[in-house]
This record gives C-alpha cells, sequence and structure tokens, in this order.
C-alpha cells in the first residue's frame, strides 16, 4: 500500500491584496498584530512545517482563530497558499494546474464538514453518491458501493430518509459515509464532530477509529478539544496565532509539553488515558511476574485489567510477545496522578 503522506512545508497565508511583499517582514519577526496595525493584512499561517503520515490519523488543534481551518484548506487547495509547499506523495499540490487540482480533488481528497454540508432536497443515498457522480460513475456500481457504506456506518433501513428526518449524529454519518464512497486516499474532517452532543461525539470518534483500523486512510483532523486530539491522533499539531507551538504524539505533548501555553492544555488531562506502560515500566529482574501487557497499553487499561484479574504485578511484552519490562499497581496509580518525566519532545 502506498503511503500517501502528506507534507507541509514553509508554509505562509497572509491575507490581504499584496500578502507576498509582507512575507520577508513576518519571516524577520514581524507579528500579526502589527502587520494588521501597520499594513492591513491578516497573518493566517506562518512558517508552518508538519509531516502528516500516511495511513494515520494526524490531529490539528487549537483555539479559534490558531489557523487550523485554514491550514487543512490549503491540503486540497480550497485556500491558495502565499508561499510554501504542500506536498501529497512528493507532489506539490499548490503548483497543480486546473485539470490536475480538479482530478486531485476528485479522487484523492474526501471532505467532512462541521456543519454536515448535506443536500436537503436529496435522500441518504442520494447524498452519499454524490462524489461518484461528479466522478461519473455508473449509477449501479455508486449505489451498490453507497449502500456498502451506509450500512458500515450505522445507517442501514435510512437511505430514502432526507437529512431533516435524521439526528445531527445520523447526518454526520451520512457525511461520513458520502466520503468514504468515494474512496479517497486523504480523509478531511474540518471540526467534524464539534456540532454533536458529547455522547454521540464520543460514539462517532469510535467509529472513526474502527474503521480506520481497516481502512488506514490518511486523515487529517480539525479540533479544538484535547480530549478529542488525544483520543484519535497518532500525532498532533497544535497552533497558536498560525504558528506550530508543538507537535507529536498525544503522550510526548502531556509529558513534556514545550512552553506554558501548551501546559496550560494538558494540566486537566487523565493522564491514564494517554501515557503507555512501556514509559513506566522498570526492567526485568529475573523471570517476568504476573500478567503479560502488550507494549502501547495505556496505564488506566493496565489498572482495569490486572484489578479485573486481582493482581498486583505485570510484564510488558513486545509485539513479538518478548517480555521487555516490568510494572505493578502501585506505579501505574502514582503515574496517573503524578506527573512522569519524559525526554523526546518535538517543539516546533
Amino acid at each position: 500500500m502506498a503511503s500517501h503522506a502528506i507534507e507541509v512545508k514553509n508554509l505562509y497565508k497572509i491575507f490581504g491584496p499584496r500578502g507576498e511583499d509582507y512575507v520577508k517582514l513576518v519571516e524577520t519577526g514581524m507579528g500579526k498584530a502589527e502587520l494588521n496595525e501597520k499594513h492591513g493584512h491578516v497573518l493566517g499561517l506562518q512558517d508552518i512545517n508538519i509531516s502528516m503520515p500516511g495511513g494515520c490519523i494526524t490531529v490539528v488543534m487549537g483555539l479559534s482563530g490558531s489557523g487550523k481551518s485554514t491550514l487543512i484548506r490549503h491540503i486540497n487547495r480550497l485556500i491558495d497558499p502565499t508561499s510554501g509547499e504542500v506536498l501529497y506523495d512528493g507532489v506539490d499540490v499548490c503548483k497543480m494546474n486546473e485539470n490536475d487540482l480538479r482530478a486531485f480533488r476528485r479522487h484523492k481528497t474526501a471532505m467532512v464538514f462541521q456543519k454536515f454540508a448535506l443536500l436537503p432536497h436529496r435522500t441518504v443515498l442520494e447524498n452519499t453518491i454524490y462524489g461518484l457522480e461528479i466522478q461519473g460513475v455508473d449509477r449501479r456500481e455508486s449505489e451498490k458501493r453507497a449502500l456498502g457504506w451506509i450500512e458500515r456506518v450505522g445507517l442501514q433501513g435510512f437511505e430514502k430518509h432526507y437529512p431533516n428526518q435524521l439526528s445531527g449524529g445520523m447526518q454526520q454519518r451520512v457525511g461520513l459515509a458520502r466520503a468514504l464512497t468515494n474512496d479517497a486516499d486523504i480523509l478531511l474532517m474540518d471540526e467534524a464532530y464539534s456540532a454533536l452532543d458529547p455522547l454521540i461525539r464520543v460514539d462517532m470518534q469510535s467509529v472513526l477509529l474502527e474503521l480506520q483500523k481497516e481502512l488506514k486512510k490518511t486523515v487529517v483532523f480539525i479540533t479544538h478539544d484535547l480530549d478529542e486530539a488525544l483520543r484519535l491522533g497518532d500525532k498532533i499539531a497544535i497552533l497558536r496565532d498560525g504558528r506550530v507551538v508543538q507537535q507529536g504524539t498525544g503522550q510526548e505533548i502531556v509529558l513534556s509539553p514545550a512552553d506554558d501555553y501548551i501546559t496550560a492544555f494538558v494540566k486537566e488531562v487523565n493522564r491514564g488515558r494517554v501515557v503507555n506502560v512501556e514509559t513506566i515500566m522498570r526492567p526485568l529482574s529475573g523471570n517476568p511476574e504476573g500478567l503479560p501487557l502488550a507494549a502501547g497499553t495505556v496505564l488506566e487499561a493496565a489498572a482495569r485489567t490486572m484489578t479485573g484479574a486481582q493482581i498486583s504485578n505485570a510484564h510488558i511484552v513486545d509485539a513479538n510477545g518478548r517480555p521487555i519490562g516490568a510494572i505493578d499497581l502501585q506505579m501505574i496509580i502514582s503515574a496517573m496522578v503524578t506527573p512522569v518525566q519524559h525526554t523526546d519532545r518535538q517543539a516546533a
């Protein structure tokens, strides 16, 4: 399977009629407020460098105005950059001609929006096949593919319903089915679950994670919610005022915040759902004891497993089943309430 990686390199976006004229000023230190006050231009993105691995979920998060939605719209070039590159499998999307860009949008990317963006006069089935209609796919084949994805997202039996007959969560499932029916390599999700009630939101996160285990799409997911980012993201990039403040795994960000801004973000995080057992394990001394736990198991799950089995000791095993360390319940409890030191920082 091809990697379908996305590389964002030295990306700047300055909104205004002469944005190109001010890139050098921004590069040499002019900030967002000064640029707006002196020159009447708005700094949207500043020197963005993010590698988005193929087959993984990259979450871009930040508060309102941080530039995250502007960034995702550069990937399918709904917004043109002021300078910089957006590479898909080594090809710069920013340099594609009109025909290549149209083909890229139709066949390589699919987007799921916060406000669902369903066509109100079309049924669930008709909304789901819309992208295939644009591509010119045969109607019978389109319906076959669409019905399969409608079933996979849990909407079987609702094919003939219209959007106004569905709940918000159901409408978002239609949006996801539509994106998956296109069979695009890249799935762009811009605040896709932000409008949903908390329980429905968690349910939709679970749907995405289950589908991703099988599909291995290159997913770019935009959110302002850290808990959502930590649950979904194989990699997380945090933006502030159009700049990347820190990027890395959820564990790296929680354990080694780059600055006070990130520290404030992560201070209320449940570490038991983020920190892996191998981060706190001790070296083996003698034969492995207790229950085997797979590397990558988070502390909360390990504690639940060990408590359920009524044991206080466990050993950690790698992907090949080889013991690589030991752990006990007291270590887990301590790590869940006390900050764990971590050395692998990836600050941008």
